[in-house]
């Protein structure tokens, strides 16, 4: 994959994992890739996060990037550990300068109308919107949507199975992030 859009217009759900155990890594990576989600996000959220990148990128059919990724630092710690895109909870000028120098899909989290416009002008328009329930939902969505007709998004963070749907109904929405997909694999 070359770029963000080409990712999250492979699977419309992109499960969103935080994983201590490096050996439950493979094993799960495969279950979801049989499943039919082979983008896959690792948060940076436990100190075994970089083992479980390496891990999961060895799975055959896996694209495994990072999440949680808030610095220069932790990208190109991502990047050594195998992450293949990378995801942020929020947008500023010194993370989204190094993925583009780096060359590396990018999908930085936006909330408000000045986020998403602050990425425009440093040349993206695929934005994570998060927290997608906490920042108002599908409505806020869909108002912050409105007047940015080329941008699309993947609403995550409080998203559900069951919500899911409602959500990739939304023109502007290209896929999902959830956590609930590796629930009980």
């Amino acid at each position: 994959m070359t770029n963000i859009d080409e990712l999250m217009r492979l699977s419309n759900i992109i499960p969103v994992l935080i994983i201590d155990d490096p050996a439950n890594a493979q094993p799960l990576a495969r279950s979801l890739v049989a499943k039919g989600h082979p983008v896959l996000e690792v948060t940076l959220r436990t100190p075994a996060a970089l083992e479980v990148i390496a891990e999961m990128a060895k799975v055959e059919g896996a694209i495994v990037g990072a999440g949680t990724v808030l610095n220069p630092a932790d990208l190109d710690a991502s990047l050594k550990a195998g992450a293949r895109f990378i995801v942020s909870p929020g947008l500023t000028e010194s993370l989204t300068r190094h993925a583009i120098a780096r060359g590396v899909p990018f999908l930085p989290g936006v909330a408000t109308a000045g986020d998403i416009m602050r990425g425009i002008d440093l040349g993206l328009d695929r934005f994570k919107f998060f927290p997608a329930v906490a920042a108002g939902g599908i409505p806020a969505l869909k108002a912050l949507a409105a007047p940015f007709a080329n941008i699309r998004f993947c609403p995550t963070g409080g998203i559900t199975e069951t919500t899911a749907p409602d959500w990739l109904a939304l023109e502007a929405v290209l896929c999902v992030g959830g956590s609930w997909v590796a629930a009980g694999l």
